[in-house]
Formats: C-alpha cells, sequence, structure tokens
C-alpha cells in the first residue's frame, strides 16, 4: 500500500482540531473517509443550535459526518467505522473516551494530537495548566492512543513553543493548534511507512489536570498574586476569573502582576489613575450585567472600593 492510499477517519469538535483535520485534508497522502465529531450545541445567551467548528469544516469540504451521542456502548457506529476498513484513526480534541472495540479496528491503530509534552499534563485542560503553573514552554505531543488517559506511547519527537507572559488559553491554543498540525504531517506518514516506532512514555514523570470547572475561576486572595495573574490568563474566556465587591460578582478579563507596588495583597488602591488589588493591576474589569471597562473607570463610578480588603 502506498501512503497515497492511507483511508483516515478524523475525529473532533473544537477549533483547536481544526488546523490538522485541514492539513490532513491538503496532503495528497490521506483519504478522508468520514469526519465524527460532537452533535451540535445550544451556545451563547441566546442558546442557539450551533455547529462544532469541525462539522464546519467538513461541510465546507463535503466530507461524511457522523455525531453520535456517544461513543461507549453504540454498536452502530462501530459497525459505521469498521465498514470503511480505516488504516488510520486520528483523533483530536474529540471530547469523548474510546472503547477498546474503537481502538481495535484501525490496522494502524488510533493516533491523538495532545496539548502537552507527555507524559506532562495527561488530562482534560493541558493548556491552562501549563500557564497557571508559569511554565516556560508549552508542546504537543503525537501518541498513539490505548485505553487510558493520554498513556499510549510517544510517535516522534515532542514539539515546543514558548510561553509569553502575554498568552491566555485561547492564544495558546492557537498556536499550539497550528503546531500540532504540523506535527501531525510529519510524523504520521513516517508511524504509517514504518519508519518510526512508538516510545513508551515514563510513567515515573507522568502529571495529571482535572477538567476545569466554573468553580475554579473564584479568586483566593490568600493565594501567590502571580499564581492569580497567571489563572486570570489560563481561566480566559472560561470559565473567567472573578471575585465579589460588595455581595456583587466582578469578572477579571485583564491583569498585570506589578512587584514594585506596595500595596497590601488583597487591598485595593489608586495609584496613578490605575486600580490595584494588592500588586495587581486591573486593566480590565466587567460587574455584573454590564459591559467591561477599565479598572481606572470602575473606580469612577465606585469610589468606595478604594481600601475594600477582597480577603475579608
Amino acid at each position: 500500500m502506498t501512503p497515497q492510499n492511507y483511508n483516515v477517519i478524523f475525529m473532533g469538535t473544537p477549533e483547536f482540531a481544526v488546523p490538522s483535520l485541514r492539513a490532513l485534508i491538503a496532503d495528497p497522502r490521506f483519504n478522508i473517509r468520514m469526519v465524527i465529531t460532537q452533535p451540535d450545541r445550544p451556545a451563547g445567551r441566546g442558546q442557539e443550535i450551533t455547529k462544532s467548528p469541525i462539522t464546519e469544516v467538513a461541510l465546507e469540504k463535503g466530507l461524511p459526518i457522523l455525531q453520535p451521542e456517544t461513543a461507549k456502548n453504540n454498536p452502530e457506529l462501530v459497525r459505521a467505522i469498521a465498514s470503511i476498513h480505516p488504516d488510520v484513526i486520528v483523533v483530536v480534541a474529540y471530547g469523548k473516551i474510546l472503547p477498546q472495540e474503537i481502538l481495535n479496528i484501525p490496522e494502524k491503530g488510533i493516533i491523538n494530537v495532545h496539548a502537552s509534552l507527555l507524559p506532562k499534563y495527561r488530562g482534560a485542560s493541558p493548556i491552562s495548566a501549563a500557564i497557571i503553573n508559569g511554565d516556560a514552554e508549552a508542546g504537543v505531543t503525537i501518541m498513539k492512543m490505548d485505553l487510558e488517559m493520554d498513556t499510549g506511547p510517544i510517535i516522534g519527537e515532542n514539539k515546543k513553543i514558548d510561553i509569553s507572559q502575554a498568552d491566555t488559553t485561547p492564544s495558546l491554543s492557537t498556536k499550539l493548534a497550528n503546531l500540532g498540525a504540523d506535527a501531525l504531517i510529519e510524523y504520521l506518514p513516517k508511524y504509517l511507512d514504518g519508519e518510526i516506532s512508538p516510545v513508551p512514555q515514563n510513567e515515573d514523570e507522568a502529571t495529571y489536570v482535572q477538567l476545569i470547572e466554573k468553580e475554579d475561576g473564584l479568586v483566593n486572595w490568600n493565594e501567590s498574586e502571580d499564581i492569580i495573574v497567571r489563572k486570570v490568563r489560563a481561566y480566559n474566556p472560561w470559565p473567567s476569573t472573578y471575585t465579589f465587591f460588595k455581595g456583587e460578582p466582578l469578572k477579571l478579563l485583564e491583569v498585570e502582576y506589578s512587584p514594585e507596588i506596595r500595596g497590601g495583597a488583597g487591598i485595593a488602591e489608586i495609584v496613578e489613575g490605575d486600580l490595584y488589588i494588592g500588586k495587581i493591576k486591573i486593566v480590565r474589569i466587567q460587574p455584573a450585567g454590564k459591559k467591561s471597562m477599565s479598572g481606572g473607570d470602575f473606580v469612577s463610578g465606585h469610589a468606595d472600593i478604594v481600601g475594600f480588603d477582597f480577603k475579608s
């Protein structure tokens, strides 16, 4: 079999998966026989039914689409996949755990683009974790999936990029999505052609990250201020970082860590017209039910915030 004859099923859902799908479509060595993505969901304030970014690409390219509610205990899905006789399935942020009966179908297995330098940050939120932990770099790993969470052997080398002090989860996701697509196109053909073999991960170096919940965005003002600043970046846009002022929620949309400021941790003050909470400059803030505004503009309507102790 020549590389041009490889039949591929692609499984993915969010924007992160789009560069990988487009890269596979553009490469003549791969024949995308089916795209599997999550069902259309209600989104936004109006809760309108919205197609996933991967659905949009598949429709644009005229590719067959399946949108099963679940991958487990789904014999219809298993039959649909098996009927194509895929050489390989490529998974990029699909969002569902795949059962062994699906893992067994493709001759070359299931290949995953994971947004961390495995075995570091196995799990659901590796990009946010890299920002929160103050990592200097992030990366992607092309791996062969097994039944456990992100434990499969690695195909080729990890790809790395620097994390800037301005990176948020969306900006870093975009960079890693493009990096992942490049790595996929570099390593997948070599793996399928038998030029490289998957290498087991070092279990002694494995770390795990959990799915982010809404309550994770609540600021703990007893934490280190530089960690709070990184969480604002990591939790942008969801779940967002928020605190309370006189019983009303305030979203912290953009902040800066200013170690030269002498303010007390958790105490609001004005420095040269800007709002600070401790050493954290509040660049953009959003009161409940209102549009976002600068920290200085918020103070104009809430002068009583000066001296407020957010730790109390």
